[in-house]
Formats: C-alpha cells, structure tokens, sequence
C-alpha cells in the first residue's frame, strides 16, 4: 500500500492556495533563506571559543568535554540525509520549520544547561537543525525560475562559510564579556528569526514525493555513519589500533555495505542509490570530500597557528578573538564571490567553477607553506582559500540538481552534504595527527612544528588536486531534469 505524503491526497488546501497567490518576490525568499543559512551555519562554531574552558565550568575532564562538538557533528551528518527525504516527501518548507523549531530547542536547552550531559542533549538537537541548510537550497529549485537559480544557489551556499566566519568572532566577543549561557541564549533568538521568516516569507512547498518512509534504511544510515564518523573524529584521542577504533570503523563500513544493498532493493529508498551512482551525481559527491577537507584544514590548522605562543618561533601569539578576525575573509570572500562564481557556472557550466575552485584552494595551500610568518600571512591564506570553496560551493548543488529529478531534490542534496561532512571529519583528524605528532615543547605546552604545519597544507593541496582530477570526469553536458518552478507551472 502506497500512503500519501502528510496523510492526504497531495492537494493544497484553501489556505495554502491563497498563500501561492500572495507570492513573496524572489529576493526575498532568497534573503530568507540566505539569513537562514547563516543563522544554522554560525551553530557550527558557537562553541569554539569555550571548549579550553567546559572542563572548569561542567565540571567535566577535557575529553568529555570535546563530546560537545562530536556530538554536533555527528547529529548532523545522520539528520541531514533522513530530512532531506522527509522534506521530498512532506514538504521541504514543512520540514524546514520543523528544523528550525528543534534548533530553537536545542538552543534553550544548552542555554539552560549547568552540567554535560544536557549540553550535549542541547548540541545534538542543534546538530540536527543544520539539515535546513540543504533542505533550503533545495527549497529554491522549487519557487525560483530556472535564470535565476544559479545566483540564488550561489549565494546561499556561501552563507556555509560566512556563518562560521561571523559567528566565531561574535561568539567569542560575547564568551569573553559575558556569560557563556548568553551564546545559546543568542543561538535561541537566532533560530526564532529564522523560524519566522520561513514562516512569512518562503512559499508552500507544492511537489512532494508518494511513498513509505523508509525507516529500515534510516537505521542503518545512522548505525553505518555513526560508526566510522565516530572513528575518524575520535580516532587520535582512543588511538587508531585501538580496538573500540577499529570495531566502530570496520562495523560502519559493514552496515553501510549492507545498507545499500537493502536501498537497491526496498521500493521507496530513503537514498536512490541508482540515481546516486551516476557519474555527474557520483564525481560531484566524491568531489565534495575533497572541498570539505580542504575547507577544515583552514578553520583547523591556521587558529592553533595563529595562537600558539611566539616563543617557538613559529606560532604568531594572537588571541582567539583576533585569530577568528583574520579567519573572517575566508567566509566574507565566499559571500562576496557567489555572484562571480553563478556567473561563470552559467557560462562555462557548474563543472568549470567546481575545477577553478578546486585549483584556487590548491594554489592558497601552496603559499601557505612558504608564508606563515606573519599575521597578514594568515589572512592572505584565508582569503585564497575563501575564494576557492566560494567557487566550488556554488557549483556542487547545481550540479547535484542538474543531475538528479525535481521530486529528489532535498535527498540528494542532503547526501552532498554528508560527503562534505565526511571530508571535513577526516580533515580534522588528520590535521590533530600531523600537528600533535611534530611537537616542541614551550612553558611545558605541547606546540606544533613549522615542520607540522607546512605538511599540513602540502596535505590540503595534494587533496584539492584530487578533487580537481576526479572533477573532470563530470561530464560536460548532462540530462539536465526540468526544476519545480513555481512560476513556470501550469
């Protein structure tokens, strides 16, 4: 028995009908949705600035602590796949909302959290939230023309990096002068602005997909990926031949395995494995890896090189709040650069963005490793880096939607998120490997190398190329499907 999507038969009601009449103009779902992204993506870094201080204040020892920011992670990346589906099925803009609302909560929570375990409870549900980001660019296939697409994707996707250079300057300005519950506290009045202008301002979603939700397939996404996200991100911390490391990576990639045999075979698939391995979809997801790995090696790497002290002669000595100064460009440029960067996809196609891109990034780690003396070193790389991911960020979900049917939209733009997550977790990892294994020891502190640093970015570039090189294998011309526009349906 197929069952309907929201319990009916897929007609609008009376309401939502005069809703579609009152249409908002395009810059103004566009500016909400853009606002909405920034809001989530800036979650990601709320907490940076007291992570050295959880310890003292849950009364909690530093490796407990660091679950604040895995469990994030790994809401994340499990969440973002299942509501992508649920958004095809129910309505993106319904889920949206509901995305929204659980962030809200899950900023309260924290807000009112004295101890460990409800401030993770709180970031998990945060983690969860951060699927809006997909679900809203996905939501512009819907509402917008298809010649206005590219700008709008462009510029939405950029505010995955403004969020996170905006908000770790704004955070730490308020942990440093306040009382860290007002960040969950602004975290909260955040998402309810959010909440509101979805509300308001983005349409009715009027294509939806029939079916069973595959709940079977969701367990075992969210085993699989749990498994070896787990792994990676605590691999340096239990030690990699260790046996809990070993079992959960080895158990992951199992489940996974066996997951997708179960998605090639159930009949309403929370992921279209077949639609997922075609060589646009395919080339675009692995290079997606590439981009968020070479993205974390930035907000990983260049923060400990600006902080460390100077006495070693190779860190720069500067606090956490100028450190996160000299990171802003990198998310400003992205912002900046959306417009550049759907131009040129427009003209020269989305593949020859995510390749430029892929080189910029390349080229920035390559200065790198010969500037890093300086403060304005550090603010030139970001910069370079910016204009890079900017690039390759507004070309991946053109090329994912170009790829893929109107009606699987939000899944397999989750999906592309997910591959992004993955890279930025190995990332993360192996920049922890390399810094903490090449160390000098000044004031009795554990800092890492020049040395260190400089594999770090001949790592980053040597991953980019890749990326690049798998980038080619995009085919030039797809069969591009029709989107869902709202003002060209009938």
């Amino acid at each position: 028995m197929v069952v309907s999507p929201a319990g009916f038969d897929g007609s609008l009601s009376q309401r939502q009908r005069r809703r579609l009449t009152r249409r908002p103009s395009d810059r103004a779902i566009v500016a909400a949705l853009a606002i909405t992204g920034l809001i989530a993506a800036s979650m990601q870094t709320l907490v940076i600035p007291i992570i050295p201080e959880l310890p003292r204040l849950l009364d909690t020892t530093s490796n407990d602590a660091s679950w604040v920011l895995t469990s994030t992670l790994l809401a994340a990346a499990i969440g973002t796949p299942i509501t992508g589906r649920l958004g095809d099925m129910f309505g993106k803009r319904r889920i949206a909302l509901a995305l929204l609302l659980i962030l809200f909560a899950g900023s309260v929570v924290c807000a009112l959290s004295d101890t460990l375990v409800p401030l993770i409870v709180g970031r998990s549900l945060q983690g969860i939230g951060l699927g809006v980001i997909a679900l809203g660019i996905s939501i512009l296939r819907d509402v917008l023309h298809p010649k206005r697409l590219a700008s709008a994707v462009a510029l939405v996707s950029a505010t995955l990096g403004v969020g996170g250079a905006v908000g770790l300057p704004l955070s730490a300005v308020v942990a440093e002068t306040l009382d860290w519950h007002y960040l969950f506290w602004l975290a909260a009045l955040l998402s309810a602005i959010a909440v509101v202008l979805v509300l308001l301002i983005v349409p009715v979603s009027t294509l939806r997909t029939a079916g069973r939700f595959d709940y079977l397939g969701a367990l075992g996404l969210a085993i699989g990926l749990t498994g070896i996200l787990l792994a990676v991100s605590k691999g340096a911390e239990w030690g990699w031949s260790s046996l809990p490391v070993i079992g959960l990576l080895a158990g992951g990639v199992v489940v996974l395995l066996l997951w997708g045999l179960w998605e090639l075979r159930v009949r309403d698939a929370l992921v279209d494995l077949v639609v997922a391995v075609r060589r646009p979809v395919l080339m675009t997801n692995l290079a997606s890896i590439a981009v968020g790995f070479a993205y974390m090696v930035t907000a990983a790497a260049l923060p400990q090189l600006l902080e460390s002290p100077t006495g070693t002669g190779v860190g720069l000595g500067q606090s956490l709040l100028v450190a996160s100064l000299c990171l802003a460009p990198n998310g400003l440029v992205m912002f900046f650069m959306s417009p550049v960067a759907a131009r040129l996809s427009t003209a020269r196609g989305p593949r020859t963005s995510l390749i430029l891109g892929g080189v910029i990034i390349a080229l920035g780690y390559v200065v790198a490793v010969f500037l890093m003396t300086e403060v304005w070193h550090a603010v030139l790389i970001a910069t370079i880096i910016g204009f890079g991911i900017g690039f390759a960020y507004a070309a991946m979900p053109t090329l994912i939607m170009n790829a893929v049917p109107a009606t699987e939209t939000a899944a397999a733009n989750s999906l592309n998120s997910v591959m992004r997550t993955l890279g930025s977790t190995v990332a993360a990892a192996a920049v922890g490997v390399v810094l903490s294994s090449n160390e000098v020891v000044s004031q009795g502190v554990g800092v890492p190398t020049a040395a260190a640093f400089q594999w770090c970015f001949i790592m980053a570039a040597g991953v980019a190329l890749a990326g690049v090189t798998v980038s080619f294998f995009i085919p030039r011309r797809t069969e591009q499907y029709d989107t869902a526009s709202i003002p060209v349906q009938a």
